[in-house]
């Protein structure tokens, strides 16, 4: 198995990765991928790029060399109520908005209660498409509670290749989260989160963890170019 979109990536402008969009979208034209999405920080992050940037993510084509560039953002949950960071920017100009947690963006004491909330405001947010690496031990949340509600919520839940590079305690929390999905038929989206070109599209750990627990291709939503593309299509996208 192999992903043919790769919707988590990040170019120079969120400024801890190093690679251009056009370098990004070269790769994924070379690794045949149909589709990418441009997903750098939002506002709370150090490093991160302005208001404008994302404003004028519309002056970037929707298909370059053949390959689907999705505008988006990866915005930081940045209170334990689910406020978001992505305020700024006009939503209409971003088609692929992540949520997720970092340490920088959301600082403690916390405890799991107070992530399950943050979560469960989070899926309620019309705005939000994918759910970013929720693995992360140091933001656990109740998992039995709040996976069926992304999926009534119509949320993609991300499992994310680089927490199996990176984020080592998050691996096993991954494959819980991965199983829960799997019980209750929750769609997923596996992604590179990419922060260097030739990351783009490379997804094996995570592949390879859904293969061993028997997860079913057909709710990855990117194992295939047509079922994403039809995912698009399903979102007016």
């Amino acid at each position: 198995m192999r992903i043919a979109a790769d919707t988590h990536c990040h170019t120079i402008a969120s400024t801890h990765a190093y690679s251009t969009l056009m370098e990004l979208i070269t790769e994924a034209k070379r690794m045949d991928l149909c589709a990418l999405a441009v997903t750098d920080h939002g506002g709370a992050m150090p490093g991160c790029p302005g208001k404008w940037y994302f404003d004028n993510l519309t002056c970037v084509p929707p298909v370059v060399d053949g390959v689907r560039v999705l505008r988006g953002i990866e915005a930081n949950v940045v209170d334990y109520e689910g406020k978001l960071d992505f305020c700024d920017p006009s939503p209409k100009n971003l088609e692929w908005v992540i949520a997720s947690m970092h340490e920088a963006t959301l600082p403690g004491p916390r405890d799991e209660e107070m992530c399950t909330n943050a979560w469960l405001q989070v899926a309620q947010n019309p705005q939000v498409r994918v759910i970013g690496h929720c693995g992360m031990q140091s933001f656990r949340f109740d998992y039995q509670r709040v996976i069926p509600e992304f999926g009534r919520q119509g949320k993609l839940v991300e499992i994310n290749n680089n927490s199996f590079r990176v984020r080592k305690s998050a691996v096993e929390n991954c494959r819980e989260i991965a199983l829960l999905c799997k019980r209750h038929a929750v769609p997923v989206v596996v992604n590179s989160d990419a922060h260097f070109c030739t990351q783009v599209g490379k997804a094996e750990q995570a592949l390879q963890m859904l293969e061993e627990i028997g997860f079913p291709e057909s709710l990855i939503v990117n194992s295939s170019r047509e079922r994403f593309m039809e995912y698009l299509k399903q979102c007016g996208l």
